[in-house]
């Protein structure tokens, strides 16, 4: 998705003022964005660049070392891994999907891109967060079975069943986002085409729309809500039941045993939540752009950097096996 430096946005407001009248009239959509980034002092966007390029980096390494964990050590051959894997999969895609034309933003204060390049952008945003919200709910499933229902877990999640899960959540994901997508795509922007956003998102883009966006806002409550209310509902009676089991047993060890299994899926689904819903469901009323620039960076930057740190520290099976890797 190429972008464009700050030349492009001097450029954009210098032309405004000429062509402000003509696109009024003749309703002539805009053919890229202006994203304007954090408009701060430069060397605050070069300490924030080097910060988000440590992020990404570290973002990289640890879900691809969860990956290569669970694709080559035989113990992590087990439903609840691999759907780890997948999660890391999808955080990589979603970095790379941001971090990229992020940083160039930073270096350039502010750059272009075309409408069809965020549109794209938008696309894969929505259809990984889609994804993920259907793969924590099957991974909250798993641990369901595997706490409620240990002596059928074998015959429950077997390996056809988990292949069957995960596509269908692929599947879901990119379905819906590309659903979404097509509307989003036919909305006319007529009038400025600056983004006062880290990328390109949902609301940012609708602000600038000149056509009637209720269609759009529809589809947006129609489609968004179920999505984010079904996984919910699925992960808290999971661990609802979850909880009602574990408190029975006597033994205080196995109790935490059995917690320790749930702790760290609890925590990404508690950090994906909070933030997804920060930034979409809570009020906006009275929040500030660089606040919502922030929560938008919690759930596509850091969120994805924290998952497998998670998984790493607080997981005992991963920690044996990168130590096993390393003595190799």
């Amino acid at each position: 998705m190429p972008i464009r430096g700050s030349h492009a946005f001097e450029e954009s407001e210098a032309q405004w003022g000429m062509v402000e009248e003509v696109e009024e009239i003749n309703g002539t959509g805009v053919t890229e964005f202006i994203l304007l980034g954090f408009q701060i002092r430069q060397n605050f966007r070069i300490l924030l660049f080097c910060f988000l390029l440590v992020i990404f980096s570290g973002t990289i390494y640890g879900n691809l070392l969860i990956i290569t964990l669970v694709s080559t050590t035989k113990k992590l051959h087990t439903p609840m891994y691999v759907f780890i894997s997948q999660l890391s999969l999808s955080d990589i895609l979603v970095i790379t999907n941001i971090v990229p034309i992020l940083l160039q933003i930073l270096l350039n204060n502010g750059g272009s891109i075309a409408f069809i390049h965020c549109i794209t952008q938008l696309y894969f945003l929505c259809a990984l967060e889609v994804f993920e919200c259907f793969l924590l709910a099957v991974m909250s499933y798993d641990r369901y079975v595997a706490i409620c229902n240990p002596l059928r877990y074998s015959t429950i999640m077997t390996t056809a069943h988990c292949v069957k899960l995960s596509i269908t959540s692929w599947v879901s994901g990119f379905s819906i986002g590309f659903i979404f997508i097509l509307k989003m795509s036919k909305i006319n922007v007529c009038g400025p085409n600056i983004i006062d956003h880290l990328f390109c998102d949902t609301l940012p883009l609708l602000e600038l729309s000149c056509s009637d966006t209720f269609i759009v806002h529809l589809e947006i409550y129609v489609i968004g809500i179920p999505i984010l209310i079904i996984p919910t509902i699925v992960i808290i009676l999971s661990y609802t039941f979850i909880a009602s089991v574990v408190l029975k047993i006597k033994s205080r060890v196995s109790r935490q045993k059995a917690f320790s299994t749930c702790s760290s899926h609890l925590t990404v689904v508690s950090m994906f939540y909070w933030t997804i819903f920060g930034v979409y469901v809570f009020p906006t009323k009275g929040r500030t752009l660089t606040m919502s620039k922030i929560l938008s960076l919690l759930y596509t930057v850091f969120t994805p950097f924290i998952n497998p740190i998670i998984y790493t520290l607080r997981n005992q099976d991963i920690r044996k096996a990168i130590l096993q890797h390393a003595a190799w």
